[in-house]
């Protein structure tokens, strides 16, 4: 993992316990090392690059690999209550 990288945003496509997704404006490459959190929830994890296909002209689904997960992808919903 490269500190000096900047942060990257993306766009969560598909998400398990296992891995994720991503859509984004750069690509990446296999077995490239980082860390991923959710902007929407608590969610911290180290992750692998497993795949990254190109979309279009700038963007990139990339697949990752998630390892030791902490958090959720996104904030739990409140219950909602019923008015009679």
């Amino acid at each position: 993992m490269d500190i000096h990288t900047a942060a990257q945003q993306g766009v969560t496509e598909n998400v398990s316990a296992r891995g994720a997704r991503v859509v984004t404006n750069k690509p990446l490459n296999p077995n490239d090392h980082l860390t991923v959190r959710s902007l929407l929830g608590n969610l911290r994890s180290r992750a692998r690059v497993v795949y990254c296909q190109p979309l279009g002209s700038d963007s990139f689904a990339i697949g990752l690999e998630l390892f030791v997960s902490i958090g959720e992808w996104t904030t739990p919903q409140a219950p909602q209550r019923k008015i009679a």
